[in-house]
């Protein structure tokens, strides 16, 4: 089987000024976990210098550029799972650190949990001899001035600052390999409280992996997104003649009508059928084709 890796940057409303920034943002995420499956590197390598690439853009709200909470202080989160193994590792609202998606699969590979949170994480991380750094080597202008423009709102809640329109239902796009090794990270929830955990480092929530059925991850509203739930009901939707692209169809469609969210998802099936879904305006993201070229843009 020949790999394929995908990467989103995120489903929500895209500023039109920042559509190139994004797309570049996606290759190049998509063209470095690309090229280390061409030389026959392993799916996690590939997943993680993929989502490091956008840790690294300030483009996008994870890593350097992510929003800050009511404090005014950065907490990330992240997964990482195998879909061969079933192994997982994930971080939650942990401070000081710049790629997550790396401690998320030390994690993962270096001890017995799944799931590490706050200030164990950030020490776990400090023994595994990861650089820690200062909240300003994360912090861009854009978001210190989104957290003054809060802090003026005194009725805001998490569906004021930016809510998405509803899209129609289709797109693709998000961080997965075909061989159902899937990462994920935030999208970022402005002016959240102090500790509050998304669903991104939540193995059914956020991702899910799991070579014998599919694997899943899903992206957007946190507070009401399990999209990735769905790639658990695969076999079941297969066994109704279900397909991949119908799947991730009522996962958004479901997702919505149950509890008002917006998102995307993309997942695939033990067949290897891809489909990705959405019902926000827009989604990043980047692909390789059929022919090793990296795709990447803007999907209204």
């Amino acid at each position: 089987m020949r790999p394929t890796i995908l990467v989103h940057g995120g489903a929500w409303k895209i500023a039109e000024e920042t559509h190139t920034d994004h797309i570049g943002g996606t290759h190049a995420a998509a063209e470095a976990g690309w090229e280390i499956l061409r030389k026959g590197g392993s799916a996690l390598d590939a997943v993680e210098k993929a989502v490091m690439v956008m840790e690294d853009d300030p483009t996008f709200d994870a890593g350097v550029g992510s929003v800050l909470n009511r404090e005014g202080d950065i907490e990330l989160d992240a997964i990482i799972m195998d879909g061969r193994t079933l192994a997982l590792g994930s971080v939650a609202a942990v401070r000081g650190i710049m790629n997550p998606i790396r401690l998320a699969r030390l994690i993962a590979e270096d001890t017995e949990h799944s799931l590490l949170v706050s200030e164990g994480a950030r020490r776990f991380a400090e023994r595994k001899g990861m650089r820690l750094c200062a909240a300003a080597e994360l912090t861009v202008p854009r978001e210190v001035e989104r957290f003054r423009r809060l802090q003026q709102t005194p009725d805001y809640h998490l569906d004021t600052d930016s809510p998405p329109i509803p899209g129609d239902g289709r797109g693709r796009g998000d961080r997965f390999w075909r061989q159902c090794r899937s990462g994920h990270f935030d999208r970022g929830t402005a002016f959240k409280l102090p500790g509050r955990v998304g669903d991104s480092p939540l193995v059914g929530s956020g991702a899910y992996a799991d070579n014998l059925t599919g694997a899943a991850s899903a992206t957007g509203h946190g507070e009401k997104s399990c999209g990735s739930y769905y790639v658990k009901r695969l076999p079941d939707a297969i066994a109704h003649r279900m397909s991949a692209q119908e799947a991730a169809n009522f996962a958004i469609k479901t997702m919505h009508e149950r509890v008002g969210g917006y998102g995307g998802i993309i997942l695939v099936d033990y067949r290897d059928k891809i489909a990705f879904a959405y019902n926000t305006p827009h989604m990043a993201a980047a692909w390789s084709d059929e022919n090793g070229n990296i795709q990447a843009r803007i999907k209204a």
